[in-house]
């Protein structure tokens, strides 16, 4: 059978040994293939090939349930399930999605693009299972990079207390999330993978008594104690760890064996109640060069397969904000100790592993755990120190109780750096960054603020790291403007202050961080048609430079505002509030993304979809000018 063959997963049943490695082999060519032309994450799903044949072998996909945390690993998933002759489409607009997705396959039980979920979401599918009194298997398929997430161990802890629910945790172990792990847990399955399965020693202890003289079939009530006692003898400590929280422990086996893990997953059904699987795999397994770089080649860009170097752009493009960003916190860290960058789990995509090269002593990665990274900033905050948390905005959202609670109520001075702010391309909706300004500038003693270009970017810097007090940045994804950049000596923002970038009569716009050039561009093309506008590049969404404001719109009499983010509760919210509440009573027109999910596609495509090109803008802002007042009915 050949891969394109298969459209259903049910269709793996039967096949042999030799047939499922034929399949495997076929997997890992249209998987890097595919990602080599389009970009995508590469590692992830090369590692668990056998571990999805081994399973779904063990599986009826009309009825089972499989719950895959991340997506990461899932391309395997997708390429068996029906979407082969669209996996070329992978990430592109109206293609295949990189995360599984509810709407896309009936075999996408669960979606998610956030890490240390499954768990939760299978019990939840368990417990429903057993109250509607049907049977099924519900399967969740977790990384150990994702059981460092709180929220792993929280369902861990729920399962092992329902001894009549039964449910598979795969633990797939490669000793990576995205970057190598951190923390204990980590270190522990570490010590397992070193150690030899040891789950014979239960199975194989009854039957030995069995043949004892004067035993057979009497056997003592004490056995299965006895039973227990000797296997936590020999089961490393993680897996006694896991049985103490109510778990049957079957591990750690090779997760690129076929054989054993089949007969692994059969025995795994068997047992009543939570049994957790620990599968010990490769991440990149069958391409030596993301073997050898399994940070490098978690994602990659498009690239050659033969070289594994990236294809090179069509010509230079100036530096990243995150590159400009990790550079200037850098610089300022060397010359100030009480700085601390904390990350959860993203140093590559962050840039903070600059820092950690260059001041490892000020640099914290807690591992996939947002909440305790911001309440961990707000820890060294009060002895001190000047916390920058550095989380992509999606990622954010978890620590959003812990940034009310533990910082903005006390008013400490953490500094947060929302990475990947707005649109950020073929991730999709789990990973836009559109809901920051909403859900942060509702919260007292916040201050938000957002860089028109990366030179301003590097004062705001500057500005986070003295502030007295809670605040924090939002900045795009890819490339700066290609601005002059200062080497040191960047001088701070006054906050809420905004700045004046052009003149004009007829209406004024007001721009927030990556929608400033737009409307800038926006402006040149009204001027062809005889309006001229003001527009301000806004820096900060509160405090609102209301002084600067308020007499522009009074006197303009037309406002207009732009924000690559939700326009539910954003920064055009905020302009209108502050113009209501000083009862300046002018029309307000909101530009920026409407209340809808954003799906994956190139960020251009997402931006023209939306309105938010500079052309689009221009002639939303003539057609209210065309616009013939309504009458008033009387």
């Amino acid at each position: 059978m050949h891969l394109s063959e298969l459209t259903h997963p049910n269709q793996l049943h039967g096949l042999s040994i030799h047939q499922l490695k034929q399949i495997a082999r076929q997997i890992r060519e249209k998987h890097l293939q595919t990602v080599a032309t389009s970009g995508g994450h590469l590692g992830p799903g090369l590692g668990v090939v056998e571990l999805t044949l081994a399973l779904y072998q063990t599986l009826d996909l009309d009825r089972d349930k499989v719950v895959w945390d991340v997506g990461h690993q899932a391309y395997p998933h997708k390429l068996i399930t029906g979407r082969y002759d669209r996996f070329h489409t992978l990430r592109q607009k109206d293609g295949v999605a990189g995360y599984l997705k509810r709407g896309e396959s009936e075999f996408d039980h669960f979606g998610a693009g956030h890490a240390s979920t499954s768990i939760s979401a299978a019990l939840g599918m368990a417990i429903a299972r057993d109250a509607q009194g049907e049977n099924f298997k519900v399967v969740a398929v977790i990384g150990d990079g994702a059981l460092t997430g709180g929220m792993a161990l929280e369902a861990i802890n729920h399962a092992g207390h329902l001894p009549k629910t039964n449910l598979m945790v795969v633990l797939n172990d490669n000793e990576m999330s995205i970057s190598p792990n951190v923390g204990a847990i980590p270190r522990y399955l570490n010590k397992m993978r070193l150690s030899p399965p040891v789950q014979f020693l239960s199975d194989n202890l009854e039957e030995q008594f069995k043949n004892l003289p004067f035993v057979g079939d009497s056997l003592s009530p004490d056995l299965h104690r006895f039973k227990e006692s000797m296997k936590r003898l020999a089961v490393p400590k993680v897996g006694a760890v896991f049985e103490e929280l109510g778990f049957t422990y079957i591990g750690p086996i090779d997760g690129h064996n076929l054989e054993e893990m089949i007969a692994t997953f059969e025995l795994a059904h068997q047992h009543p109640g939570p049994v957790l699987v620990h599968v010990a795999t490769v991440k990149g397994k069958g391409y030596e060069i993301a073997e050898n770089d399994q940070v490098g080649y978690h994602a990659q860009t498009p690239f050659n397969i033969a070289t594994g170097k990236a294809v090179p752009a069509s010509k230079p493009k100036p530096p990243g904000y995150s590159k400009v960003f990790a550079h200037t916190l850098t610089k300022l860290a060397e010359n100030d100790r009480r700085i601390i960058g904390i990350t959860a789990a993203m140093a590559t995509g962050t840039g903070l592993d600059k820092l950690q090269a260059k001041l490892p002593n000020q640099y914290i990665d807690v591992g996939i755990a947002e909440q305790h990274a911001a309440t961990l900033a707000a820890g060294l905050a009060c002895e001190g120190m000047r916390p920058v948390a550095v989380i992509y905005s999606t990622f954010l959202q978890r620590a959003f109780d812990q940034i009310v609670h533990d910082i903005c109520i006390q008013n400490l001075p953490v500094f947060f750096c929302l990475d990947r702010a707005g649109i950020v391309g073929a991730d999709g909706p789990t990973h836009q960054g559109m809901y920051d300004i909403a859900y942060l500038r509702c919260i007292p003693n916040m201050v938000l603020m957002a860089p028109k270009d990366e030179a301003e970017l590097q004062r705001m810097v500057v500005t986070g790291v003295n502030h007295d007090g809670p605040i924090a940045m939002r900045y795009p994804r890819g490339n700066g403007h290609g601005v002059p950049l200062m080497e040191e000596g960047w001088e701070e923002l006054p906050i809420g202050k905004a700045e004046i970038l052009r003149q004009g009569d007829d209406v004024l716009m007001v721009g927030y961080g990556s929608m400033v050039y737009p409307a800038m561009q926006a402006a040149e093309i009204l001027s062809e048609h005889g309006i001229e506008a003001t527009v301000l590049n806004a820096r900060f969404a509160k405090p609102i430079d209301s002084e600067l404001i308020h007499p522009l719109a009074a006197q303009i009499g037309r406002v207009v505002t732009l924000e690559e983010g939700c326009l539910m509760g954003g920064f055009g919210s905020a302009i209108a509030e502050s113009l209501l509440d000083a009862d300046i009573t002018v029309p307000v027109t909101r530009i920026g993304v409407p209340d809808i999910l954003v799906d994956h596609a190139t960020p251009d495509q997402s931006l023209a979809e939306l309105g938010l090109m500079p052309p689009q803008i221009a002639d939303r802002i003539l057609k209210l000018f065309q616009r013939k007042p309504e009458p008033v009915s009387l």
